[in-house]
């Protein structure tokens, strides 16, 4: 080869739907043509070429002018190619192992490492011959633990090669707390959990730890393979705070964030404004005015619903992590745990903003003499009687005077009991109180009921759903960009905003344009593609949105809409008081049944392990955040109540307390 040749780029098999397949055909099919069996290749990295091209012609990807005489005498060429690899690699003896891997490339590493543990070289060679000489072309240990058989064949000098280096204990990290980590990952049987608390303890307390492996240490569920323990999360959490606080005295970072004024001189109710001169500040101010006029219990509540949107137009929550919320960034980059809750930018900024809404109003209500734990009182024990004839309900606020932490612990009590009340009341026609007393006292958010059967609509997976709304609503879709004058985020924008017709689409974005007209999704005219059906469509906004609809909100065209999908499987309809995503917000603000990052406050204070002193507002912030996990289910208990009295010939639209 001259110095002017460019170099060759190697045949690789990633996966059948990998996009570099159609780049390595040409050579695939020349390398096919001209093997020799009677003339086999020395050098290992030919041979891992020629393991790869078998991967090629064992899955029929050669040239498309190929006739079908062509790819079967391609495809003859498999069993001798096989064999060749297998003849290769069984020959490979301590004696001439070094020499065999030499100049394999990181591009075969992974391969090399698997087709040596396939053909024996590992009960054939000695660790010393072994180890080193993979070491010196550039393997390193995590490529080496990919390989179960090289770490069964090693286990004790692999384990030594693992303790050698805090740095290693990120290996062990990804495996068992990374989501979409390294589950491929093989540790020596070796490895005790005391050997692995105490690699993690030394990475978290060296100076190149990762902030975020250390954090997913912190928020982390006990793992007794790792050592993991509440003991070690704590030093993980220190470690992690030290970390990001030197981290921000040197780095100023972005300005963004969230505030709420109370204002004596608007007259509009809310005045919204985004500021954007020092980074990017959502600024909210609500108009005393009007708070003042609205003090009587319903019309607070109608506040936390209507002013302070808490909710959505069909019912729904506005508080959880919902999948369609994350950026490209946040669902596919980052480091998070297998068991977290999955959050992003949309999230904390409707996080902050419900926050500060509730404390604000909390604080205006008391200014006013009036307690918003009371218009619970006066939900549960007076409005639900005198509306709706559901007698038995109580709640006890918090005592005048009491200290936060007080107030915390016993209003994450009163939420507990309300919800448990509610599914009493559900289940028996009535709150009994003596059987509330002696039935089970955790609540399972999840599993508390509905006064209306089949409440919400689900997407059924692994049906045609998945498709349609990845195709119509993600930003991910291949229907959204046509031509730089024909754009939009999502492909449903583009129809909506463009009149576009079919021809104007690409060739090969034709097929996903069918699956959607020949579904009754789409509709193609002589001019345009257009939305089927506008019912149907904002059924399925709603379950990419939220990943769930309220049937009972939906008009009737609506509802058709749903009955018809449930007919074809796409759809499946459940009943319960909280949609899915709103259970496990819950759960996360809650508990530790789910996620390893909840908040956990509930089980904090109602088991004394909240911090004794209040480090800067701690338990003010709390006692805030219970106050809006109270609002949030007296808005869910209240739409329950209203759409099941609808039902029984009401007004099917009433949601608000009246």
């Amino acid at each position: 080869m001259s110095n002017d040749e460019p170099p060759t780029q190697r045949v690789r098999f990633f996966s059948v739907n990998d996009l570099s397949i159609g780049w390595y055909i040409p050579r695939v099919a020349a390398l096919a043509e001209r093997f020799d069996p009677d003339d086999p290749p020395a050098d290992t990295t030919d041979v891992l070429e020629l393991h790869n091209v078998e991967q090629y012609l064992e899955h029929g990807f050669l040239p498309a002018s190929y006739s079908d005489g062509q790819v079967a005498s391609a495809k003859t060429r498999i069993p001798a190619i096989h064999s060749m690899v297998a003849r290769h690699f069984s020959k490979i003896t301590e004696a001439n192992f070094a020499d065999a891997v030499a100049d394999v490339g990181d591009v075969y590493h992974g391969d090399l490492l698997d087709l040596l543990g396939r053909y024996g070289a590992y009960e054939r060679c000695e660790s010393s011959i072994v180890l080193p000489a993979l070491s010196a072309v550039g393997v390193h240990l995590g490529q080496m633990l990919t390989s179960k058989k090289l770490v069964e064949a090693y286990g004790a000098e692999i384990n030594k090669l693992l303790l050698a280096a805090p740095s290693n204990a990120e290996y062990l990290i990804r495996k068992h707390l990374q989501a979409r980590g390294r589950e491929d990952l093989h540790l020596p049987r070796s490895l005790t959990a005391d050997d692995a608390r105490a690699l993690i303890e030394r990475y978290i307390d060296s100076a190149d730890a990762n902030p975020n492996y250390v954090g997913l240490v912190a928020t982390a569920k006990d793992l007794q393979e790792i050592g993991l323990d509440p003991k070690l999360r704590l030093r993980a959490k220190r470690r992690s705070e030290e970390i990001t606080a030197a981290f921000f005295a040197e780095n100023t970072g972005l300005r963004a964030g969230c505030e709420v004024f109370l204002s004596d001189d608007q007259d509009k109710p809310e005045v919204f404004e985004l500021d954007t001169t020092e980074g990017w500040t959502a600024r909210y101010t609500y108009s005393t005015a009007w708070l003042s006029a609205t003090l009587d219990e319903a019309s607070i509540l109608n506040n936390f619903q209507h002013l302070f949107r808490f909710v959505d137009d069909s019912g729904l929550l506005v508080m959880p992590s919902y999948p369609a919320k994350l950026s490209v960034i946040e669902r596919f980059m980052g480091t998070r745990g297998k068991q977290e809750y999955k959050v992003g930018v949309e999230f904390h900024a409707t996080d902050m903003r419900t926050l500060l809404q509730t404390q604000a109003y909390n604080e205006f209500l008391d200014s006013k003499d009036t307690s918003l734990e009371e218009v619970f009182e006066w939900f549960f024990e007076n409005y639900l009687a005198t509306e709706f004839s559901a007698v038995g309900f109580s709640f006890s606020p918090s005592a005048r005077g009491s200290s936060h932490v007080e107030r915390v612990r016993h209003l994450f009590a009163e939420i507990e009991s309300a919800a448990a009340q509610f599914t009493l009341f559900v289940n028996e026609g009535e709150v009994d109180r003596e059987l509330l007393a002696v039935s089970a006292n955790i609540v399972n958010y999840k599993e508390t009921p509905s006064l209306l059967s089949d409440k919400y609509v689900y997407p059924t997976t692994g049906s045609d759903i998945d498709a349609i709304l990845h195709l119509l609503f993600s930003d991910q879709s291949q229907l959204h960009y046509i031509n730089d004058a024909l754009t939009a985020d999502t492909a449903a924008q583009l129809l909506i905003e463009s009149h576009v017709s079919y021809d104007e689409f690409n060739d090969y974005q034709k097929p996903m344009l069918d699956f959607l007209i020949e579904r009754d999704i789409l509709q193609k005219t002589a001019t345009r593609v257009q939305i089927a059906s506008s019912a149907q469509f904002r059924v399925l906004a709603a379950l990419f949105a939220t990943t769930a609809a309220n049937y009972y909100h939906l008009p009737e065209e609506g509802q058709a809409a749903v009955d018809a999908m449930v007919a074809k499987g796409w759809v499946t309809r459940r009943s319960s008081l909280l949609t899915e995503a709103e259970a496990a917000y819950f759960n996360y603000v809650l508990n530790a049944k789910d996620f390893s990052n909840g908040l956990n406050l509930r089980n904090r204070y109602l088991h004394g392990t909240q911090a004794e002193r209040d480090r800067a507002g701690e338990h003010s912030r709390n006692y805030v955040i219970a106050l809006r996990t109270a609002v949030a289910l007296v808005l869910k208990i209240n739409e329950d109540f209203c759409q099941a009295d609808g039902m029984r010939g009401a007004d099917p639209q009433a949601t608000e307390a009246s």
